[in-house]
């Protein structure tokens, strides 16, 4: 099973209110959204937080980013399409802005590998100013780059939500043979790029004790891929997704995120 091409549900959503509390910086030559806690938190530790298609200039992103603050984290949104995220406005159905899906996709996806490198970029900063330890947590797109930290055991803790581009069940062997990171799969009923197949195998490779260092998954009824950033809140069982996988994601960075 392969996620080699992006679904409909990563292009639209619902845009959300609220005032995020972050500002942006230049990371290593790379635009970043930062949220910083209100207490003195541990600066020898960061979470990254990796975007869907829809990138940190979202103000959904940019408000996940700063409840993770909230939430006792430094959090650091990565902006790997430089500048060049889906536009805002296409997540609405009577979208009828020049954005072009196939040019965007060619540019950006077809080649994963200078986001890649991008994110290595801001890791290498934030380790310079000090950060030693990581986790990640990565939408759509952004889990495929939170596989490949973990794989490298890059970062210490991995959390996605409805995660793009994997190969199944080759990326979830991976993981068990070279993974020491714990790791937190929120999925969901309707999802082409991690489908019911898909989480079904990840509880076989990972689940009942087989990955040491801590498997989770969660999984929201009713909701389809996209539920983490970008559901429609005014449905009781997606606002119930939505905000659900946030706390799951909370609790697993508490739990195992430490210096």
């Amino acid at each position: 099973m392969s996620g080699s091409q992006l679904c409909d549900n990563c292009f639209k959503g619902v845009t959300h209110e609220g005032t995020p509390t972050g500002k942006w910086e230049n990371i290593g030559g790379v635009d970043c959204y930062v949220a910083l806690p209100g207490d003195a938190s541990n600066s020898k530790l960061a979470v990254l937080f990796l975007p869907d298609a829809f990138g940190i200039q979202l103000i959904n992103n940019q408000l996940l980013i700063s409840d993770f603050a909230a939430n006792g984290f430094k959090t650091v949104g990565v902006d790997y399409f430089h500048g060049d995220p889906v536009p805002a406005d296409a997540v609405k159905p009577d979208y009828s802005g020049t954005w072009n899906r196939a040019d965007w996709f060619a540019k950006h996806i077809n080649d994963l590998q200078p986001m890649r490198e991008t994110i290595s970029k801001v890791i290498d900063s934030l380790k310079a100013e000090g950060v030693e330890v990581f986790g990640a947590t990565g939408y759509c797109i952004g889990g495929r780059f939170t596989f490949d930290l973990a794989f490298e055991n890059t970062i210490k803790v991995a959390a996605t939500s409805h995660p793009s581009r994997l190969e199944v069940p080759a990326d979830l062997e991976k993981y068990l043979s070279a993974s020491k990171a714990p790791l937190l799969i929120n999925s969901c009923t309707t999802d082409h790029q991690f489908p019911l197949e898909a989480q079904a195998q990840a509880d076989h490779i990972l689940g009942n004790g087989k990955f040491a260092p801590g498997y989770k998954r969660e999984y929201f009824e009713g909701c389809e891929h996209g539920f983490a950033v970008r559901g429609d809140m005014s449905k009781p069982e997606v606002k119930a997704g939505k905000e659900g996988s946030f706390m799951s994601t909370v609790e697993w960075f508490k739990q195992y995120l430490k210096v």
